[in-house]
């Protein structure tokens, strides 16, 4: 557990004079719509439009400070002060798109959106994109004026939704879980799925622990017509938040390319993490940091995939299997340690959880020895660089029936990141 409390020790050493959130900010949420537009050799940032909500879901402590760094990052600066005030990281589809071969012959954009408080006054707001060396690139800076009359103002609440698991905590982490590919008459299956994606999530003991930090809705999104879009068997439906399969060629690879869409769907409905369900028995899903998660439901291993995705989309965490052939390079980039928590490349092993094992437990860790040790450092897949701390994690397999002791403290750090003042 030393890992996590190195993050407390972070948490101190940043946030000497910690703000509070209504010195910059008040309780309504400012969203920014962007696209993400570029190639292998350059990307930009344009923004779409702004949209001012009733009110703010979000964290209200930590504001400036982060527990890991994402693909991204969105930072809010006082302008008055230039005095860092939100950030937040983040993934995107675009980032993921700039790995392919494809990036290196064309150009793509991608819509994104994020939550931001709303400020009080003038804020400067920066875009930054991380490469596969861990280098950061800043791609968008603005001036955004709380007064502009063009910041759209919202006030309609567009979806019907029911609260389906309340939180006793004051600030809980809220969670929409969103209908996709269900019809009018399929919402009460819908309504089923949405329960059973509760219980799922609190048989982890990590989630279980903080039951009560957690408040989660179910929003009835209607579509038009039932099932999901399947591009390589030539099916295009029209549903709520319009996704598909074949994300990036790769079958099983299920995502929305329309984040505006899904937001829209969701105007002034108590949200800040989304899982979306979606209606159909193909075996499949994606989780993206701070964006959403999408999960199929009729499926036999719907109960774990549900929870390993959201493990991407709330907690930065990464697969733990890896294939020889891959829709994404999944080797380790020479000379850089990856952001996310439950993988290593060994070249800089002390930030991950090194502090969490037994010191006789040799680096790398033999796959002979995964039922003598608790904690090891197993080679993910031969000749990739990347290591993985279990070979029995809900990141990894679904036949396990909890996250490791690694993930687990990573979500850990993550809940009381948004639940608690951790410089108190």
């Amino acid at each position: 557990m030393r890992t996590f409390y190195l993050f407390f020790i972070f948490m101190w050493s940043v946030v000497v004079h910690a703000q509070q959130f209504d010195d910059y900010f008040i309780d309504k949420t400012l969203r920014l719509d962007y696209i993400f537009a570029g190639n292998a050799n350059e990307q930009n940032a344009y923004l779409s439009e702004m949209i001012a909500l009733n009110k703010w879901h979000g964290r209200v402590d930590n504001l400036s400070v982060t527990p890991v760094q994402g693909n991204g990052q969105i930072k809010v600066f006082d302008k008055s002060t230039n005095r860092l005030i939100y950030i937040l990281p983040f993934g995107s589809l675009f980032q993921e798109w700039l790995t392919l071969d494809a990036a290196e012959k064309q150009s793509k954009s991608f819509e994104n959106s994020f939550l931001i408080p709303f400020p009080k006054k003038e804020i400067n707001v920066q875009i930054s994109f991380f490469n596969s060396k861990n280098e950061e690139k800043v791609v968008f800076n603005q001036l955004i004026d709380p007064n502009d009359i063009l910041i759209r103002k919202s006030s309609e609440i567009k979806n019907e939704y029911e609260v389906i698991h309340k939180a006793t905590v004051k600030n809980p982490i809220k969670i929409a879980l969103v209908a996709e590919g269900f019809t009018v008459e399929e919402l009460n299956v819908f309504m089923d799925f949405a329960h059973q994606t509760v219980q799922n999530l609190f048989k982890h003991q990590i989630f279980k622990k903080y039951e009560n930090s957690f408040e989660i809705i179910a929003v009835k999104t209607i579509s038009k017509e039932s099932g999901i879009s399947v591009p390589s068997r030539n099916i295009w439906l029209d549903t709520a938040v319009q996704s598909n399969f074949d994300t990036f060629y790769s079958e099983r690879y299920l995502t929305t390319l329309h984040t505006k869409l899904l937001h829209a769907q969701l105007e002034n409905i108590p949200y800040q993490h989304i899982i979306i369900l979606a209606n159909t028995n193909v075996y499949g899903g994606g989780g993206i940091l701070n964006s959403y998660s999408l999960t199929t439901t009729k499926n036999k291993e719907f109960a774990p995939v549900v929870v390993h995705e959201f493990g991407h989309s709330f907690a930065g965490l990464a697969d733990e299997y890896f294939y020889e052939e891959d829709v994404f390079e999944n080797k380790a980039s020479l000379n850089t340690e990856p952001w996310e928590k439950n993988i290593t490349s060994l070249v800089d092993f002390s930030s991950k959880w090194k502090n969490m094992m037994n010191k006789s437990t040799p680096i790398p860790t033999p796959k002979t020895m995964s039922n003598e040790v608790k904690i090891g450092v197993f080679e993910g897949l031969k000749g990739n660089g990347l290591y993985i701390p279990t070979l029995t994690c809900r990141m990894k397999i679904n036949n396990t029936p909890d996250f490791c002791p690694v993930c687990s403290n990573a979500i850990e750090e993550m809940i009381l990141f948004y639940t608690q003042d951790l410089t108190k």
